[in-house]
């Protein structure tokens, strides 16, 4: 949602890819139990992307979401904006209408939105702007992302209109620009466990920044472990995860990172991440604040 007339040229993918679909897991989520963080692609005749994708497009329309969601076991779910749809939610709109309740969206849009379109998005189940400051070797943002020196200047709009700010860049980006941010007074959510590199270890500075952050209810962070560690169990990303639980666990969120784009058949089964975050979450307390407590707070289901 823009202002600006200069707007891209819709593009149909020539291919797309199936995602990996789940079995049903081992274990039975609790009721209510939310997907933090899915996307969702097409039908591509209906809505076309708005910048090429610097992926292979996935064939992840609204229905195979829920699916998905079924087969998990999870009631809830929150679909976040992909960079290739820029700031047009038809798509996300349209998933979360079909939702019928049972979904949350994260959309995109930059400082030329206006108050009606962004009332427009709460009543449609968005709950959040996405901001990305992910830029390629030439220093220039993804095509689609709308980056973090736009977030200041919505703040108070974003508040205003009861919508919080997803961000997600590389680590080191968050030295830079997460103290002013978190000044804003508006919720932060911080994707992917910061995209923390698990070998640098608890001393590195970002995680220090992002753990005092959590325990002080600055930030809120969500567990997509598997954009960090490495497969098949993701162990070396363990210790980011339990710090994070341990620092805050009334501020954390689990999501599964369907359909895994960018990963291609290096993706994960969506079951076989339940099962470990069931584990490492360790009792039913934690595991209902995870996956039920924390997201309906913060979404408003």
């Amino acid at each position: 949602m823009t202002t600006d007339a200069t707007q891209p040229t819709p593009y149909v993918p020539a291919h797309t890819e199936t995602p990996r679909m789940p079995d049903r897991p081992r274990h039975v989520l609790p009721p209510n139990a939310c997907d933090g963080h899915c996307h969702v692609f097409g039908p591509y005749d209906r809505f076309p992307l708005q910048h090429p994708s610097s992926y292979a497009a996935p064939d992840a329309p609204a229905a195979r979401h829920r699916r998905m969601l079924d087969t998990l076991g999870a009631q809830r779910g929150v679909l976040i904006q992909p960079a290739p749809y820029g700031t047009d939610p038809s798509a996300l709109l349209d998933a979360l209408a079909q939702g019928q309740g049972r979904l949350r969206g994260v959309a995109a849009a930059d400082p030329g939105v206006s108050d009606a379109q962004l009332a427009a998005l709460y009543e449609g189940g968005v709950r959040a702007l996405r901001f990305v400051e992910a830029r390629d070797p030439a220093g220039r943002l993804f095509p689609g992302s709308v980056g973090f020196d736009q977030l200041p200047v919505l703040a108070p709009r974003l508040k205003a209109h009861g919508l919080h700010a997803q961000l997600w860049a590389p680590c080191d980006v968050y030295l830079r620009h997460l103290p002013g941010l978190a000044r804003l007074g508006i919720a932060l959510v911080i994707d992917h466990l910061g995209s923390l590199v698990p070998s640098r270890g608890p001393d590195d500075a970002v995680f220090q920044l992002l753990r005092g952050l959590l325990a002080d209810g600055g930030i809120w962070m969500k567990l997509t472990v598997c954009r960090v560690g490495k497969a098949p169990d993701y162990a070396d990303a363990r210790y980011l995860h339990d710090a994070f639980t341990q620092a805050n666990p009334d501020q954390v969120l689990w999501g599964s990172d369907w359909p895994f784009v960018r990963m291609g058949d290096k993706a994960p089964a969506a079951d076989a991440l339940v099962d470990m975050a069931w584990e490492w979450l360790g009792d039913d307390a934690l595991r209902h604040k995870v996956w039920v407590d924390n997201p309906e707070r913060l979404y408003g289901f």
